[in-house]
């Protein structure tokens, strides 16, 4: 620089001043004069540093651009006036240009994180973003991967606009370049892991301590389970992916490295809240109610954390995998255990005291609604045991077992050639229900009732198996084919068992002796009949036969030998009594009479009971 050149006369970025810095820069020896020219290029970006700190000059896109490019130039100065620090000189102008520097550093951290605490606040745009995606209907209708993605609705980086991430962008670098990437990336995730506690503190639903939820009833951590699934697959899908693209965005300037990390952190903190609430229901005292909410839970965590996996980095995947694996094993091995324990309550009911009316018993229908709802969870079910069976054999396999750890067909094998284990575990409680229900039927001293109940038990059972696809396909089309052949043998039983002898009364043999009709003899089947047709109607019409069209079938099929033998046996003898008083004393019922009666059997306490499904 000519030695007359004022630098009042010059601008910071004057191409024969920038030039000179430059040249110095890019060489190994200092040219002649260039103190000079460095002593001018520090008042001019003191004078800007000034402006910027005191608020003269506002902080544009534009005047970003060129107040950075001042920045990236002095850090690049400073570098290269490092070779010559042992010179006074030098280091003097050493001193001057790093003091400046320091305070265009300080500048742009203030407004690095202004510019990120303009999040609307940013919980709000944050909450509205969790809003979207609870309200978004991809979940129930996912999109194929190759359609087209508007960015502008679906990438909108938690509500910060375009110019706002180009800003943190260049900001960023700026940062970054002159040697305060720690001061940068502290400040990026303090704002940014302010914002998403405060959201999650925002959230509906209660987060109970691990220690809290061991004291407490079961009814208001359940009710917080189902928020919290629904809370927790809403941040993995929507805002940890949001939050990565956001940290790319700002630092797609430099080293992968630096967003790996931060985004790496801020995931774990949200991670930690939903897996520790995870962890704490999954402590809580097992219990057969539980199961469908663990198991809610359960694939919550397994279809979440791969959408999470995919943003982060390999170290964070390994320790979000093994914390995830954890705690889904041990969801797993609870389930597994709880289901199990369906069996011992099957076992443990022994009541003595039979249902009144043969009607369906409460543990047929505790077990057969709980069997349904546990079908509905059918895959994860049979993931569940399956993934257990894999533990089991490990386990015996250290043991001195010839089972191969990396042979997958194994336990393939045996689910095609015998079924699921789950599939085998339902069968056993099938089995256990029906062992349990043949020992409760002989409670009734009657055999006819004893029947009613198997009846009314085992098609309760077939209804709900037929009724739940899932069960259906799992108990298979010879078992149904079984059970509906056993209720028509309890069928056929309870006609003989209660009809037979009543029909025996309408028999024609032994009523005649050379072509005539034995009065007395006639006499006493009538009142035979009778008394025996007012018990049955008697006894059976406080039966309960709740199914409507087991009731009907019953009716019709009563109907059908009954009437027809009562019509024939009337027309052939009822004109054998004087008409009048006697015969009105012998048949007591006209046939029309025995139909209404038929009808009105097994009503019992039907309507009482609401007829229960």
């Amino acid at each position: 620089m000519e030695a007359d050149q004022d630098p009042s006369n010059l601008h910071l970025h004057d191409d024969t001043l920038t030039q000179q810095i430059d040249r110095f820069i890019s060489s190994h020896d200092p040219p002649d004069h260039i103190l000079e020219s460095v002593q001018c290029f520090s008042l001019l970006f003191d004078e800007e540093v000034v402006q910027y700190e005191s608020g003269t000059k506002k902080w544009t896109l534009h005047e970003t651009s060129s107040f950075l490019v001042s920045v990236e130039r002095t850090s690049k100065l400073l570098h290269s006036l490092s070779r010559f620090q042992s010179q006074d000189d030098y280091a003097a102008a050493i001193n001057q240009i790093s003091g400046i520097h320091q305070r265009a550093m300080s500048f742009m951290e203030d407004e690095f994180k202004s510019i990120l605490d303009d999040y609307q606040t940013s919980h709000d745009r944050d909450q509205k973003n969790l809003d979207e995606a609870a309200s978004s209907p991809s979940d129930d209708q996912p999109q194929p991967d190759d359609q087209p993605v508007d960015d502008n609705s679906k990438d909108n980086f938690l509500g910060y606009s375009d110019d706002m991430i180009s800003n943190l962008k260049k900001l960023a670098k700026g940062l970054i370049g002159g040697g305060h990437q720690t001061e940068c990336s502290e400040l990026y995730f303090f704002v940014r892991r302010n914002a998403i506690e405060h959201n999650l503190k925002l959230l509906p639903f209660e987060k109970f301590s691990i220690d809290e939820m061991q004291k407490m009833q079961w009814e208001p951590i359940e009710k917080e389970v189902s928020a919290w699934t629904k809370m927790f697959k809403d941040f993995t899908t929507s805002l940890l992916p949001s939050e990565r693209r956001l940290v790319d965005a700002v630092f797609s300037s430099s080293s992968s490295a630096i967003s790996d990390s931060l985004f790496g952190n801020l995931a774990r903190i949200v991670l930690f809240y939903f897996l520790t609430f995870a962890e704490g229901v999954m402590m809580t005292k097992r219990a057969a109610e539980k199961l469908f909410k663990f198991l809610d839970i359960y694939e919550a965590l397994r279809d979440s954390i791969p959408q999470v996996e995919k943003y982060l980095s390999d170290d964070w995947l390994l320790q979000l995998r093994s914390v995830a694996s954890l705690i889904n094993n041990m969801l797993g091995d609870a389930i597994f255990t709880i289901f199990g324990e369906l069996e011992n309550s099957i076992k443990a009911d022994t009541g003595k005291t039979p249902v009144p009316g043969g009607a369906v018993h409460p543990l047929t229908r505790y077990t057969m609604n709980y069997l349904k709802l546990a079908c509905e969870y059918r895959d994860t079910l049979q993931q569940v045991f399956r993934e257990h069976k894999k533990i089991i054999d490990r386990a015996d396999s250290a043991t001195g077992s010839d089972w191969d750890p990396s042979s997958e067909e194994v336990t393939q094998n045996v689910d095609e050639d015998h079924g699921s284990s789950f599939q085998l575990q339902l069968g056993r409680v099938m089995d256990l229900l029906d062992a349990n229900l043949e020992a409760k039927s002989k409670l009734y001293k009657d055999p006819s009732l004893s029947l009613i109940f198997l009846m009314n038990n085992g098609r309760y059972i077939l209804q709900k198996t037929k009724g739940t696809g899932e069960m259906r396909s799992l108990m298979g089309d010879p078992w149904v084919r079984k059970r509906s052949s056993d209720l028509r043998s309890y069928h056929t039983n309870y006609k003989r068992e209660t009809w037979t002898k009543l029909l025996q009364c309408l028999s024609h043999e032994g009523l005649s002796v050379n072509g005539k009709v034995m009065k007395p003899v006639l006499k006493e089947r009538f009142k035979s009949f009778n008394a025996m047709f007012d018990e049955i109607h008697r006894t059976q019409s406080t039966w309960v036969v709740s199914d409507e069209q087991l009731q009907s079938e019953l009716r019709v099929s009563i109907s059908a030998i009954v009437i027809p033998a009562y019509r024939s046996f009337m027309g052939r003898f009822s004109q054998v009594f004087t008409p009048g008083r006697q015969t009105e004393k012998y048949i007591k019922y006209q046939p029309e009479d025995i139909e209404t009666c038929i009808e009105e059997l097994f009503d019992g306490n039907a309507a009482q009971q609401g007829k229960k499904r």
